[in-house]
């Protein structure tokens, strides 16, 4: 027996019940249209503001090339141990405050850990510290850093250890409580205090992953550091700005490619460590 075919008043009921089956409903679509429409106004209206034309933007290009070509051949220039020292300068400062940072954040990031305080208000109060420091730049430090101690890497040090604290102590705040709860639990059930428990059940293993948080910190201030020096904060930024000052291209392209090659190195000298830290995160049996 031949099914008979719906009618058109069949067909839409059956859509009013089952919207969802027949794509999105009138309102959504409008909603959807509007959406759209008000995001390319929003946008529109940021290039009006900013004044992004194509003629700046071939004004701009057009200068950009011009600084390339100048750029070529790179050069060290005549005062290239300069160079060197601001570079081994930029290094060091990277390492000192991401060790500083470091450091502390161990202590915080334990007192931020929900299985380690386990009070709310105070784990609430700590999270909402490190979201307030967390919000500052490292460049804003620096210049405040800058007007207090002077000119130089102190400064630099200063600015980079205290941006990291709060970062690194959310991380491992966030590592901590992500741990496994078994051996923990198994010294508390022997006997063990709060500080054994963090000492033997917890810290064993995160330490692998604060030492690979921590690396990965000190390579990525290794980039940091060179902005720093522009602002009077020490470092190899310090001889960018001045052969920037001058139009000493071509040495600028050599100092580029210098922290190109340097930072290169760093990671993958970094990664490797980071790897074998957790790799052996499993077998960590003490610190």
């Amino acid at each position: 027996m031949a099914l008979a075919r719906p009618t058109p008043e069949q067909i839409a009921a059956l859509r009013q019940r089952m919207p969802a089956a027949f794509g999105p409903s009138a309102p959504v679509r409008a909603l959807r249209l509007v959406l759209i429409a008000a995001a390319i106004a929003w946008i529109g209206f940021l290039f009006y503001w900013f004044q992004i034309t194509p003629q700046r933007l071939w004004n701009g290009l057009s200068g950009l090339s011009t600084i390339v070509v100048l750029m070529i051949p790179p050069s060290p220039g005549e005062l290239w141990m300069d160079i060197l020292k601001g570079l081994a300068e930029s290094i060091a400062m990277a390492f000192l405050g991401t060790f500083i940072s470091a450091l502390i954040a161990v202590p915080l990031g334990l007192l931020g850990a929900r299985n380690v305080v386990t009070n709310t208000l105070a784990h609430f109060s700590l999270r909402r510290i490190f979201d307030g420091f967390r919000g500052v730049d490292q460049l804003i430090w620096a210049l405040a850093y800058v007007r207090a101690v002077g000119l130089g890497p102190l400064a630099g040090v200063m600015a980079i250890a205290t941006a990291d604290i709060a970062v690194l102590a959310k991380l491992y705040a966030e590592a901590i409580e992500n741990a496994e709860k078994r051996q923990a639990e198994a010294i508390e059930a022997v006997g063990g205090n709060a500080v054994l428990r963090t000492r033997f059940g917890l810290l064993p293993q995160v330490l692998p992953v604060m030492v690979a948080q921590a690396l990965y910190f000190f390579e990525s201030n290794t980039r940091s550091a060179a902005v720093l020096g522009v602002v009077g904060a020490g470092g190899i930024g310090l001889q960018i700005a001045e052969r920037i000052k001058v139009r000493y291209w071509d040495e600028v392209a050599f100092i580029i490619i210098l922290m190109v090659i340097t930072v290169a190195l760093i990671d993958q000298l970094s990664s490797r460590i980071r790897a074998k830290l957790i790799g052996s995160r499993e077998g960590a049996v003490g610190i």
